[in-house]
């Protein structure tokens, strides 16, 4: 597996200090986040997801911890929007250049609009994925949101009590 990707390169050309993990990665995990998680061996809420957007008919990116759902409602309010809608698969390799399951925020083919949830900020280091399947970065997320030059907001869903 290359240790060096886009995202390893812009981190490092932003002047940000990360750390790499690997994992077996298995395409057929009912969710590549928490399976991440597991094979880390750290908790699910701390393994950020990367997920692309349509907010307004625009691409943007919205980060959220693996173990919940986002809120398209509030991701479009964060970045300004009246609406939110997930971008296809085919179209957000296209935009990233990364495959589904390997798609990181950082060294995208072109900068768009990014939300990461505000829990980012709650750990010392988060894991995103840093843009080959099987492979994370483990960087503050503060430096993330740097990095990224993305806002920090409350995106995940409200489920209703009982359902979590």
């Amino acid at each position: 597996m290359a240790q060096v990707t886009r995202a390893t390169k812009a981190l490092a050309q932003a002047g940000i200090v990360f750390e790499l993990r690997s994992y077996d990665y298995d395409p057929a995990a009912p969710s590549i986040g928490r399976a991440a998680a597991d094979a880390l061996g750290v908790d699910p809420g701390q393994v950020f997801k990367t997920l692309m957007v349509l907010a307004d008919g625009k691409p943007a990116c919205a980060i959220a911890p693996s173990d919940g759902e986002i809120s398209l409602k509030r991701v479009a309010a964060a970045l300004g929007a009246k609406s939110a809608t997930m971008m296809n698969r085919a179209d957000a390799e296209r935009l990233t250049g990364y495959k589904i399951g390997g798609i990181s925020p950082f060294g995208q083919m072109r900068a768009v609009p990014t939300v990461i949830d505000e829990t980012a900020l709650l750990w010392d280091a988060i894991f995103l994925n840093a843009g080959q399947r099987g492979l994370q970065v483990l960087v503050a997320g503060a430096d993330a949101v740097q990095a990224l030059n993305a806002t920090a907001a409350d995106i995940a869903a409200v489920f209703p009590r009982g359902n979590i």
